[in-house]
């Protein structure tokens, strides 16, 4: 004996139809955060594209709720997995950034805090530096933090190092 009512594919339920919607609205209103060059690699829809345009431009809280709304039902229509992508590279390359500005910061600190000593972990990193320079430069900012005066000299070498980075990374 077999229940036909169980063998058949249940619609999925209000609550997760709901779910489903809000998940487009949310990719949608992430899509403002883009710039217009980026949208039109996404080769949205031009209704898509031109409601995204307009919600930037909309000030008042109700009028954007209503067109972050509307966005979201354009969504049913368009495939998400190019939108999700953009987002995930997106945020892989400002963590990328964010790793190499931390790891900047640190060198920067382990100079002017440990002076010579630390200047072999930087050449490793960075093995085509001017040595005298980046010994320069950490004397001047470990004055400048011995005097409690500003960081003008750490901030050169800070700029010196992220030259560096760009340097290797090209």
């Amino acid at each position: 004996m077999h229940d036909t009512e169980y063998e058949q594919p249940a619609k999925p339920s209000k609550t997760r139809r709901k779910r489903d919607v809000e998940a487009l609205q949310e990719l949608g209103s992430e899509l403002l955060d883009f710039s217009e060059e980026v949208l039109q690699q996404l080769d949205l829809p031009e209704k898509l594209l031109d409601a995204v345009l307009a919600a930037r431009k909309i000030q008042s809280y109700g009028a954007r709720r209503r067109q972050l709304q509307y966005i979201g039902k354009l969504m049913r229509d368009t495939d998400p997995a190019p939108i999700h992508a953009v987002i995930a590279a997106r945020g892989h390359q400002q963590e990328t950034h964010t790793q190499a500005f931390h790891l900047l910061e640190a060198l920067r600190d382990a100079l002017v805090l440990q002076g010579d000593s630390a200047l072999g972990e930087v050449l490793e990193h960075f093995p085509l530096a001017d040595r005298q320079h980046l010994r320069k430069l950490a004397r001047q900012a470990r004055r400048e933090h011995d005097k409690h005066q500003p960081p003008k000299a750490s901030r050169r070498l800070f700029r010196y190092l992220r030259e560096l980075q760009e340097a290797s990374a090209s």
